[in-house]
């Protein structure tokens, strides 16, 4: 029997969600995850002084966490939690009643009682926000706020806190100063979570590790071909090579920034989402990298089956699952770790719905089991690796009850030691050599995940013509633009933003993700001064697409004169720029309202309508733009930096047409297309949106997600509308 050196390894891990190019930031999950899982994981361990944990920092969550502390950066959830309840426009007030119940509701808002009353009022799946809205005043808007940060925020961290705990037991009637109290709480537990990391580190309680800078699969930015090592059948994207230079830039920047921080290099490594192959090794250990970890499929595929499970799950040879290994490539060598995957969904998926205790107790049982099946002098490592911030809004009081009981076992059962994997290796170096590590992450030993699918490949596809424009202005942009523009290619190569597409996983943020990685693209070329491709401007994500604006009802004829006449306009299409639920990503609120379109025969007939009288709204803008995805390459361009006397330029494939456009701009703008002069034949599909640019830069879009999509009519329009 063999004791037991238990090494957990908590991955906490957020992609980058700012926008640098509008300053925008459309998630909350850094901080309502830092004031909650990184704060509260820190107070557990300084319980339990001799629990001993690795920590996996990935860089863009710390450079989130740094730009909340240091930078005065802010959220949209945080400036809508700032506004006062009394003063909600109808956007923000309905902004709240669609996301600020963004949490486990078993666990998180129905053990408060008035967070449940709300939640039961605001009757999710029944109707629409807009249409709940009128059954919340300014006092339950303003207790809504209150309650949705507060439940964010740890239970320890609550407790030991006489203001937080106040606010709990007082539960509802909240001020506006006792709000942004909370609000400033969120600051200042934010300001203690690296400091607190950096001091457990020194007082080698725990150790810190990290990951490539931006969260990328590496070895598909290495070679999209190692995907076919576990899948060779895998429908790859066109272009299947890779970008090592790219995957140097996220090595080398996680190297900075850790030194920075914790003025030391880091040692050991959590590669993203488990992924490694080959060449992994030989790039890790050239920046130092004295360990890494990944799953035990992956060392099971690396050994032809020697290490796997039978099929009640016990694992054959386990003295060579829990020992650590040296791998080899290119002459160099690094140690490796493998998780075992069962123990580790244990606690993210299974101990949640057991009582703490019990819970706790069982996952000692199964350490002192592996111990029993092990014949050996040297203490087995048994490596457990999971997310460390979600899976604890799933339990009961966050987890606290199982941690803490978890932790007093773990440092009170002998035979069994809490450990920090650089130590167990420095003491225990690897007997074990593997020559070949097989290429996959720590699901299903593959990369199914984040290529392969159609839109997956969609992505990888317009992240590569990005980056080849971007190598084309490397001698003829200034060495900022260039950093800039970069950056936003490397952000975009993240993993989060591909583990949302295909048919793997959905979330109700799906299209919101989509957005996000197609705006970084986006920001490649703005940062250039260029106008983006059209075609990132449709969405990736198939899936759930939903309608987002009404279709015309019969055929229209419009004087174009910029005065919205009722009756010209009445079946109309219509969009609503303040309609569109579930989206975060527009911070601040632009100067469209609404976009009205139609057709005879002939024509299209677009109607701006802005927030208030169109020319005086307008006043500060330079441009507006009408540009199709469908018919392909076609913009509309109108000059409005003299609003008295616009002027419009018809662009097909970027060049100048001859245009018979008509438009008008007094109380609405007012525009008639030919529908000839797109190209368009009868029940061809016609795809659009309006921008409003201001010195080229995008102020307002609509619709602010995907597209305002119709097809033009036939002659037997009206009669096939009446039969309907």
């Amino acid at each position: 029997m063999a004791d037991i050196s238990l090494a957990f390894l908590w991955h906490q891990h957020q992609p980058y969600y700012p926008d640098d190019f509008t300053g925008e930031n459309p998630m909350p999950w850094v901080r309502l995850h830092g004031v909650k899982d990184y704060y509260g994981m820190l107070l557990h361990l300084m319980e339990f002084p001799t629990m001993r944990c690795t920590i996996n920092l990935v860089p863009s969550l710390v450079e989130q966490l740094l730009q909340y502390t240091e930078q005065g950066r802010s959220d949209r959830f945080l400036d809508v939690s700032r506004m006062n309840a009394d003063n909600l426009g109808e956007a923000e007030a309905v902004f709240l009643l669609d996301n600020f119940f963004m949490a486990n509701p078993h666990q998180m808002i129905l053990p408060f009682s008035r967070y449940a009353e709300l939640y039961n009022r605001r009757g999710a799946g029944r109707c629409s926000a807009q249409e709940a809205l009128r059954r919340f005043n300014s006092r339950d808007l303003r207790d809504l706020q209150v309650w949705f940060n507060l439940a964010w925020v740890h239970p320890i961290a609550v407790s030991q806190d006489p203001f937080l705990s106040s606010l709990a037991t007082k539960g509802r009637n909240f001020t506006e100063e006792e709000k942004n109290l909370l609000l400033d709480k969120h600051l200042e537990i934010l300001r203690k979570v690296l400091p607190l990391h950096k001091k457990l580190q020194d007082d080698r309680q725990v150790e810190i590790t990290t990951t490539p800078y931006f969260h990328p699969i590496v070895p598909l930015l290495l070679d999209k071909k190692f995907a076919r090592e576990a899948l060779p059948q895998i429908q790859l994207p066109p272009y299947q090579g890779g970008y090592i230079e790219d995957a140097k830039v996220h090595f080398q920047y996680a190297v900075d920034q850790y030194k920075s921080i914790f003025g030391t290099q880091p040692l050991g490594m959590w590669p993203s989402e488990g992924s490694v192959c080959q060449s992994f090794i030989s790039l890790a250990e050239s920046y130092g990298f004295r360990w890494i970890a990944t799953d035990e499929e992956i060392l099971s595929a690396s050994t032809h089956g020697e290490v796997s499970r039978d099929s009640q799950g016990y694992v054959r040879n386990p003295q060579k699952l829990y020992a650590p290994y040296r791998v080899h490539d290119s002459g160099k060598s690094i140690n490796i770790v493998f998780r075992d995957h069962a123990l580790s969904d244990l606690i993210g998926f299974r101990y949640q719905h057991s009582e703490p205790q019990a819970a706790a107790q069982d996952f000692i049982h199964t350490l002192q089991e592996i111990g029993k099946s092990i014949n050996s002098d040297k203490p087995a490592l048994v490596t457990v690796i999971l997310d460390g911030e979600n899976c604890w809004e799933h339990y009961p009081g966050g987890g606290v009850d199982f941690i803490r009981t978890l932790f007093q076992k773990c440092t009170s059962t002998p035979g069994l030691q809490s450990v920090r994997i650089g130590d167990y290796l420095e003491s225990n170096p690897p007997s074990n050599n593997l020559d070949h590590l097989f290429a996959g992450s720590w699901i299903n030993h593959n990369f199914a995940i984040w290529v392969g699918h159609e839109e997956d490949n969609t992505a990888w596809d317009l992240l590569h013509k990005a980056r080849e424009y971007l190598k084309t202005k490397q001698d003829s942009c200034p060495a900022e633009t260039l950093r800039k523009a970069w950056r936003e290619i490397y952000i975009a190569q993240g993993s989060d933003w591909f583990w949302w597409y295909g048919d793997d996983h959905s979330c109700a943020q799906d299209a919101l993700f989509d957005e996000l990685f197609r705006r970084h693209l986006k920001n490649a070329y703005s940062f250039l001064g260029e106008m983006p491709p059209v075609e990132l401007d449709r969405p990736i994500r198939k899936k759930g697409a939903r309608n987002i604006h009404t279709l015309p009802r019969s055929f229209l004829e419009i004087r174009i004169d910029g005065l919205p006449r009722f009756f010209e306009w009445l079946t109309a299409g219509h969009y609503a720029c303040q309609g569109e639920r579930g989206t975060m990503a527009m911070t601040t609120k632009g100067p469209l309202r609404d976009v009205y379109f139609g057709f005879n025969l002939q024509k299209l007939f677009i109607r701006i309508d802005c927030i208030s009288d169109a020319r005086q709204t307008l006043g500060q803008y330079h441009k507006i733009k009408i540009v199709f995805l469908e018919p392909k390459e076609h913009q509309i361009q109108i000059d409005i930096s003299n609003i008295e006397s616009p002027s419009i330029t018809h662009l097909f494939e970027n060049a100048q047409l001859k245009t018979t456009l008509e438009i008008a701009i007094q109380k609405v703008v007012e525009l008639s297309i030919p529908f000839d002069d797109l190209g368009v034949m009868e029940n061809a599909t016609v795809s659009f949106y309006v921008e409003i640019l201001e010195n080229e830069l995008g102020r307002d879009r609509a619709p602010r997600e995907g597209l305002i999509t119709f097809k033009r009519p036939g002659r037997d329009f009206e009669q096939i509308m009446w039969d309907v």
